[in-house]
C-alpha cells in the first residue's frame, strides 16, 4: 500500500506535468503555424509565390516527419523535461530569425531568392525542433497516467493542438493584420518563450524523478512486488543499469515496427493530416481569394475551427473511456464522416459567413476527435506502454510527410490557373478526397487487438 503522503505528492506532480504539457505544447504550435496567416501578404508583396510557400511549408513538415520518428524512439528513454525544453527554445530562435529575414527583405537588403532559401532552411530547422514536443508529451502521459484514465487525459491534452492553432490564427493573425507579416514571427517567438518557462517550471520527467514509485505502483495497478517481478530482479537491474532497460525497450520497438495495425493507422492519420493542414495552412487564403474575405475576417473564421476542436478532443477521450470502454473505433468513424461533411460545406457552400462558420465548427469538432484517435491514441492502444513513443513516431512520420506533400501539391494546383489568379477546383477535390480516405482506412483494423510482446 502506497502512503497517502506519496499519493498526494504524485497527484500534485502529475497535474503540474499534465498542465505544463498541454499549455506548453499549445505554445509549440504557435511557433509552427505562424506562417499560415502570412501567405496572402507575402504573395501580395511580390516576395513569394504559392508554390514557393508550399515548398517552405513542406520543408517544416518533412523534417518534422523524420524528427517525429527519431524523437519518438529517443523520448522513450530520454529525460523528457530537457527534451521538450530544448525543442521549444530552438523553435523560438527560428521564428525570431525569420522575422529578421522579413525585415531585411522589406528593406530590400536581400533578394527574393535569398529570402526563399533562408525561409526553407530556417523553417526546416524549426520542423526538427517542433518534432521534439509531441513525443515528450505523449511519453509523459504514459509515465504519469494510470490506464483507467489515460484516454480521458489524452483527450484533454489533445486540446493543446487546438489551443495552439486558435492562438496562431487569432493572436498572430491580429498582429499581421495590424503591423505586417514580419511581425507575426516575433509574436510567435514571444508565445514560445512563455511555453519554455512553463516547461522549465512545471514539466516533470517521471514519478521516479520526483522520488515516487512508478505509476503502476502509486496508482494501484500493481503492488511493488508485482512490479518487481514484471520489471525483473532489481539487483540485476542495478548492476546492468540502463543498458538492460534500453535493450528491452529496443526489442519492443522492433516488434511495433512490424505491427501492420500501426501502419494502417499511420496511413489513415496521413490522409487526415492532409485535410487538416490544408485548412490550417491554406484556409485563410482560400477565403480571401475564393470568397472575398479580408485577412482579418478569414483568420477569424479559420480560428473558429481549433476553438471547437477543444470540445472534440476533450469529449473524445472521456467518451471512449466511459461509454465505449476504451474502444475508439466507433467515435473515430463518426468523426471522419463529420469532417468530410464539414469540408464539403466549406469548399462548396458559398460565401455566406454563417455557412463557413458552421463548417469550421463541425470541422473543428471532427478534427479534434481524429487528432486524439487517429493521430496517436488508437496506435498506442495497440502496443505495450514502454513502446508508446515508437508507435507515435511511426504515426508521426507518416502524418507529417503527408502534410508536407499536401503543401506542395496545393501550391502547384493553385498556381496552375491563369497568370495572376489561383485555381481552387482541383485543390478542393484533393482536400475532400483525403478526408474520405482517412476515415475508411481504419476499417481494416476493426478486429485487431493489442500486440503481445
Amino acid at each position: 500500500m502506497v502512503e497517502s503522503k506519496l499519493v498526494k505528492k504524485y497527484k500534485s506532480r502529475r497535474m503540474q506535468t499534465f498542465v505544463a504539457a498541454t499549455l506548453g505544447y499549445a505554445l509549440y504550435y504557435v511557433c509552427r503555424l505562424s506562417m499560415g496567416v502570412m501567405k496572402q501578404p507575402l504573395i501580395d508583396a511580390g516576395l513569394l509565390s504559392a508554390t514557393q510557400l508550399g515548398v517552405i511549408g513542406a520543408c517544416l513538415y518533412w523534417v518534422y516527419a523524420v524528427g517525429k520518428l527519431v524523437n519518438g524512439f529517443l523520448a522513450d528513454s530520454a529525460n523528457i523535461k530537457r527534451f521538450m525544453a530544448t525543442g521549444i527554445l530552438i523553435s523560438v530562435g527560428m521564428n525570431f530569425l525569420m522575422g529578421i529575414l522579413g525585415v531585411s527583405a522589406l528593406k530590400g537588403s536581400i533578394a527574393n531568392g535569398a529570402l526563399f532559401g533562408g525561409f526553407c532552411l530556417l523553417w526546416g530547422i524549426n520542423g526538427w525542433a517542433q518534432s521534439m514536443g509531441a513525443p515528450a508529451c505523449i511519453v509523459s502521459l504514459s509515465r504519469w497516467m494510470p490506464l483507467k484514465v489515460r484516454g480521458t487525459f489524452y483527450g484533454i491534452f489533445s486540446a493543446s493542438h487546438n489551443i495552439g492553432e486558435g492562438l496562431s490564427f487569432i493572436f498572430v493573425g491580429s498582429i499581421v493584420a495590424a503591423l505586417g507579416w514580419k511581425w507575426g514571427f516575433f509574436g510567435a517567438a514571444l508565445g514560445g518563450i512563455v511555453g519554455l518557462v512553463l516547461v522549465l517550471l512545471f514539466f516533470h520527467d517521471s514519478p521516479e524523478s520526483q522520488g515516487l514509485p512508478p505509476v503502476e505502483v502509486v496508482s494501484g495497478e500493481m503492488t511493488q512486488e508485482e512490479y518487481d517481478i514484471v520489471s525483473g530482479d532489481r539487483l540485476k537491474q542495478a548492476e546492468k543499469g540502463r543498458a538492460l532497460q534500453r535493450q528491452e525497450t529496443r526489442r519492443m520497438q522492433r516488434a511495433v515496427i512490424k505491427n501492420p495495425g500501426v501502419w494502417i493507422l499511420a496511413a489513415a492519420s496521413a490522409f487526415m493530416y492532409m485535410s487538416r493542414y490544408a485548412i490550417n495552412e491554406w484556409g485563410t487564403i482560400f477565403l480571401q481569394e475564393a470568397k472575398g474575405y479580408s485577412l482579418g475576417e478569414a483568420a477569424t473564421v479559420i480560428g473558429i475551427n481549433p476553438v471547437f476542436g477543444i470540445i472534440g478532443t476533450v469529449v473524445s477521450g472521456w467518451l471512449s473511456d466511459v461509454l465505449f470502454k476504451g474502444d475508439r473505433r466507433y467515435p473515430a468513424f463518426v468523426a471522419g464522416i463529420l469532417e468530410a461533411i464539414a469540408l464539403t460545406l466549406f469548399l462548396y457552400g458559398g460565401p455566406a459567413k454563417w455557412v463557413n462558420i458552421l463548417a469550421m465548427v463541425l470541422f473543428g469538432v471532427a478534427i479534434g476527435v481524429l487528432i486524439a484517435f487517429l493521430g496517436g491514441l488508437m496506435a498506442i492502444d495497440l502496443v505495450p506502454r514502454k513502446a508508446s513513443g515508437a508507435a507515435l513516431g511511426i504515426v508521426g512520420i507518416a502524418s507529417y510527410a503527408a502534410a508536407g506533400l499536401q503543401n506542395i501539391v496545393t501550391g502547384l494546383l493553385m498556381d496552375s490557373g491563369d497568370a495572376g489568379t489561383h485555381d481552387f477546383t482541383y485543390v478542393s477535390i484533393f482536400w475532400l478526397g483525403a478526408a474520405v480516405i482517412s476515415f475508411l482506412l481504419p476499417l481494416l483494423n476493426w478486429k485487431r487487438k493489442q500486440q503481445n510482446i
